[in-house]
């Protein structure tokens, strides 16, 4: 029997059910006919901005019951909707854009649903992390997501600087009015390191720069505009440390102060008596730690 779409649509819906379903990132076509499907047939549509969402159904002639669900009323709301569900209606959950739950809300009403026998259907889709990863340049067969990158710089150097011999690829989020800054502590913290910048990914002005994180901060000032939008920041991982100059002498004075002292005293003792970086150094005298 041949199972045509209209007849399709009738299964999707058999079970009263969340539907987590992604949206697109910019590009308003970038969203699956399966979405669309859902969206057409759900009695209501839990979306983080009724407004923004309501856009997007607009502009695929849908006429969808909207309700608002955001960080700031996920856990009053969730009950709610899940007695909703448990007396037969269907939810579809939607953020401003990607897949929800992605550095977006919806995790406490995903868990509550669970919590009471609830079914919950992915709906997959557009993905901004994805999205950037696929264009990066950057190794892709491992990775690490970290979502947005903290405010305070504090904590921001902390956990930039607990990469430094990360080999995995680690993938932020970041906002435009901290950009700048970002890209700042990036150079300090990975003066060696190539990286991927991903803007305004599917939009009119979507921009994907591959460089060293000093070339990439160095474009951005020269062009405010590149500091505009929404960012992905693919970080390359650390590669087997290689001692530029004398690494046979740095190695072996390196071991030998490795008995007497602390990684970061030795890695700074060969720096300061042989030359070389001292985070090349020190990312030397972990690995022979570990051995």
């Amino acid at each position: 029997m041949e199972v045509t779409r209209a007849f399709y649509r009738e299964l999707i819906l058999l079970e009263s059910a969340i539907y987590i379903v992604a949206t697109p990132i910019g590009n308003l076509s970038d969203i699956t006919l399966r979405a669309i499907d859902v969206l057409k047939e759900v009695d209501l549509v839990a979306a983080e901005d009724t407004r923004h969402t309501r856009r997007l159904l607009e502009y695929h002639g849908i006429a969808a019951k909207t309700i608002s669900l955001h960080e700031h009323n996920e856990t009053q709301k969730s009950d709610s909707l899940i007695e909703q569900v448990l007396q037969g209606r269907s939810i579809a959950l939607v953020s401003d854009a990607g897949t929800p739950l992605i550095s977006d809300p919806g995790y406490i009403l995903v868990q509550r649903a669970k919590q009471h026998g609830v079914s919950v259907v992915p709906i997959p889709g557009p993905s901004a992390l994805i999205a950037a990863l696929s264009a990066s340049g950057v190794p892709s067969d491992k990775f690490i997501f970290e979502g947005f990158l903290p405010a305070k710089n504090k904590s921001k150097r902390e956990l930039l600087e607990s990469f430094e011999n990360e080999k995995r690829t680690v993938m932020f989020y970041e906002s435009p009015h901290r950009i700048v800054s970002t890209m700042e502590m990036m150079v300090e913290c990975f003066p060696l390191r190539n990286m991927c910048v991903a803007r305004e990914l599917t939009k009119c002005y979507e921009t994907i720069k591959y460089d060293t994180a000093e070339n990439i901060l160095s474009w951005m000032k020269a062009d405010e505009n590149q500091t505009r939008g929404e960012f992905v920041l693919v970080l390359e991982g650390s590669s087997d440390p290689v001692l530029s100059e004398n690494e046979e002498q740095k190695k072996v004075l390196l071991a030998r102060l490795l008995e007497e002292l602390p990684p970061k005293k030795a890695s700074a003792v060969v720096s300061d008596v042989l030359g070389g970086s001292k985070k090349e150094i020190y990312a030397l005298a972990l690995s022979m730690k570990e051995k």
